[in-house]
């Protein structure tokens, strides 16, 4: 018995067809970003047929060399893939931004004294930096991990500081210290682990 047509599916799959020469992590972050617009679309207008919203994204063929353009390759060109291809490899290793940023705490927790804070600051924001221009995350990942590693903490110690109502003793400061270099530690666990190749 044949499966009926999913023209979804079929367009996702000439545009990986079209775009065999990009790296493959960079070809299925392409098919999963047109996934994601065409289920948003069929969420924001039900009314909307797929072949209404895939003739809106345009041809597989113009995507694809579109996707090869910015990557720096001509349609046909085989992806090299891989660490060592020169349009993925980073200048900066990952993990420095992410030690940049989790030792940017313990920094000032060691040195309370000046000029700890201020160079713990310059840690923090040299690693929000460094996040933001890598190329080993997406813009979705970079813009967690600065929220998460950046901008909370900066938010809450700035606030612990200059509020004169902040818990008396050391107890409550070392378990809001450990709390936040908990928070900083698991970020840097997580965009470890989802960094690109």
């Amino acid at each position: 018995m044949k499966t009926p047509a999913d023209p979804v599916r079929d367009y996702l799959r000439a545009v990986e067809r079209e775009a065999s020469a990009l790296p493959a992590d960079r070809r299925q972050e392409l098919v999963a970003d047109l996934a994601e617009h065409v289920e948003v679309t069929r969420a924001e207008r039900p009314d909307a047929t797929p072949g209404e919203i895939l003739a809106e994204l345009g041809d597989p063929r113009t995507i694809a060399a579109t996707a090869l353009a910015e990557a720096g390759r001509a349609p046909g060109i085989p992806a090299e893939g891989g660490a060592g291809d020169p349009a993925r490899r980073g200048k900066v290793h990952p993990l420095v931004p992410l030690l940049m940023l989790t030792l940017s705490l313990p920094f000032v927790m060691v040195f309370s004294e000046s000029p700890g804070p201020l160079f713990g600051l310059l840690f923090r924001i040299a690693g929000v930096v460094l996040l933001c221009t890598s190329v080993h995350w997406t813009t979705v990942r970079k813009t967690t991990g600065v929220l998460l590693a950046g901008v909370v903490p900066t938010v809450v110690i700035a606030s612990w500081n200059l509020s004169s109502g902040g818990p008396a003793g050391d107890t409550p400061a070392l378990v809001g210290n450990l709390g936040m270099l908990a928070l900083l530690t698991g970020t840097a666990v997580w965009l470890w682990r989802s960094r690109r190749a």
